[in-house]
């Protein structure tokens, strides 16, 4: 892997892990497409860190007053709307954990190709529109209880499938729970703390025991770059959605998997 694939590799997690896109399809598509390699363990330990960084960071008085409110729902008995709804993300991380135990070898095996990509960009992406236009979207984040975020975590564990996106599945099922667009965002966002902190974890396991070579000029670029994306991303993101809604990235997922299919049609 040369500098400037690690860098484009970054960037594209970066931008598209909170985007309702699709990150993994993003960086399956260029050795699918452009014949790079694989990116290697250490590189996607970088960029698990950039991104978590980049959410942790920008929701700092969320994730505080969260991690405060369980800790004392915990150790001290205290009821409150933050400690709620802490319960609930821990709640909503479950099925993605499960699944990605039971299921992880079969969609590596099976699941992670460009016509699986271009399969699901198109579904998921129909599904995000047709959910979007019918949605109530009255709910904040707060008002989710056990069912809902079960029903969520469910949609979560669902888009390790490469194509779906993690956030994309997500917010489409708070929305169809009537969230509004900004509170079903914010919960898909923090929702990823836990479980981009477990794969993380995971992917770091495998690189100490795997004895796999370090490049920490790499491993920089990867932490950085996704990290300065993801932070902007989220950033803007959370702007488009009250103006523009989901269309954009409803016409994106279309567009590039429309594309997908017309390329490996003729390939």
């Amino acid at each position: 892997m040369s500098y400037f694939e690690a860098l484009i590799l970054a960037l594209v997690q970066g931008l598209t892990e909170f985007l309702p896109i699709s990150s993994s399809a993003h960086l399956i598509l260029p050795s699918a497409i452009l014949g790079w390699e694989d990116q290697g363990l250490a590189f996607d330990v970088a960029v698990h860190v950039g991104t978590l960084a980049a959410v942790v960071i920008y929701f700092r008085k969320e994730v505080i007053s969260l991690l405060v409110a369980f800790l004392g729902s915990i150790f001290k008995g205290e009821r409150s709307k933050e400690a709620k709804l802490a319960w609930m993300i821990v709640l909503a991380t479950i099925p993605a954990c499960l699944f990605g135990l039971l299921m992880k070898d079969i969609i590596e095996l099976y699941l992670r190709s460009a016509w699986v990509i271009a399969t699901t960009t198109i579904v998921f992406g129909l599904l995000l529109w047709y959910v979007d236009k019918n949605a109530q979207l009255t709910d904040d984040e707060y008002q989710a209880d056990w069912k809902k975020s079960l029903f969520i975590g469910v949609s979560q564990a669902l888009a390790m499938i490469p194509g779906t996106s993690r956030s994309g599945a997500t917010i489409t099922a708070a929305l169809y729970l009537g969230f509004s667009r900004e509170a079903a965002a914010r919960f898909s966002f923090l929702m990823s703390i836990p479980i981009i902190l477990l794969a993380g974890s995971y992917l770091g396991l495998k690189l100490v025991t795997s004895g796999e070579p370090i490049h920490f000029g790499f491993l920089i670029t990867g932490i950085v770059t996704s990290f300065v994306s993801a932070y902007i991303c989220i950033h803007f993101f959370l702007k488009l959605i009250t103006r523009m809604g989901m269309t954009p990235f409803v016409i994106y997922r279309l567009l590039l998997g429309a594309g997908l299919f017309a390329f490996l049609m003729m390939n």
